[in-house]
């Protein structure tokens, strides 16, 4: 694997430009950051605890934030720069909106990971937090990227994180953190109960996810870090990456699409390393 970058404040969110470089956010540093081979500069400081992000139908930049850790409690806590939310970035300018900070009057707790439909719809996944040792739910939710509607699919998750859309765009794909399983949803129906794909075996976790054009899964693996691929049919293989226990996204590019950029959150890294099928080309891109 090829280093593009190091020396990350546990990088996640990958994003793969046109002009070939990618946007990171950076979950301990409350950055956004692009990454050029050897060398990063720093988009804005967004604050709090940047997670998922995806270049929306506008360009901007769109990103889940979980609000971040409370270090002077050691704890998920709610409070001023702590609130989950939904925010825009001006990549031109640095400039941070907030789009959303609940729904249906329900405080966001965590989002988490964010991917946009054809139709121009953001769909995201709330991870949820822990208070006191008290663990609140998770979920799947769509959204416009205006900030005028946000709709809650399904509320009564245990820690959904990656999320991603089928190639035909009729499902999205979610994998949830402490279950180590993949379920698909319809993405024509709002309120509903998910379709169990498959779980990874052994002692691990799911964190985020990219689609492959023929429609595998790939989801970022964690403990005994590595990339599973997981069929729709719920066939699942692994890509191992021996000493990185969070290995936390990763996201396709390159002119064939087989580039695979992969981040390595323990190690602070951003690598790339050719993968054995093409991915799905997202709807936007910066």
């Amino acid at each position: 694997m090829e280093i593009i970058a190091e020396g990350l404040a546990f990088p996640e969110g990958p994003v793969v430009m046109a002009d070939g470089s990618v946007i990171v956010v950076e979950l301990a540093g409350g950055r956004i950051t692009r990454c050029w081979n050897g060398r990063t500069e720093t988009v804005c400081d967004i604050g709090g605890g940047p997670n998922g992000a995806a270049i929306g139908p506008d360009g901007a930049l769109y990103v889940c934030n979980s609000g971040g850790l409370d270090l002077a409690k050691l704890q998920n806590a709610r409070g001023p720069g702590h609130e989950g939310r939904l925010e825009r970035v001006d990549l031109d300018t640095g400039k941070v909106e907030r789009l959303y900070e609940s729904c249906d009057g329900i405080a966001l707790e965590a989002p988490n990971d964010i991917v946009f439909d054809a139709e121009g719809r953001m769909w995201f996944t709330d991870l949820g937090k822990t208070h006191d040792g008290i663990r609140t739910a998770s979920g799947l939710f769509s959204a416009l990227p205006g900030g005028s509607a946000v709709t809650a699919i399904h509320r009564h998750a245990v820690s959904y994180n990656g999320v991603g859309l089928s190639p035909d765009g009729l499902h999205v794909y979610v994998a949830d953190t402490h279950q180590a399983r993949l379920w698909r949803y319809d993405r024509k129906v709002e309120a509903q109960r998910p379709t169990w794909v498959a779980t990874a075996p052994g002692p691990v976790g799911f964190d985020s996810l990219a689609v492959t054009a023929a429609g595998n899964i790939c989801v970022a693996t964690l403990y005994d870090g590595g990339i599973s691929t997981i069929t729709p049919d719920g066939m699942v293989s692994k890509f191992a990456i021996a000493g990185e226990p969070y290995v936390t996204n990763i996201a396709f590019g390159g002119d064939d699409m087989r580039d695979a950029y992969i981040t390595l959150s323990t190690s602070g890294r951003l690598v790339r390393t050719r993968w054995e099928e093409p991915g799905l080309e997202l709807q936007y891109n910066g």
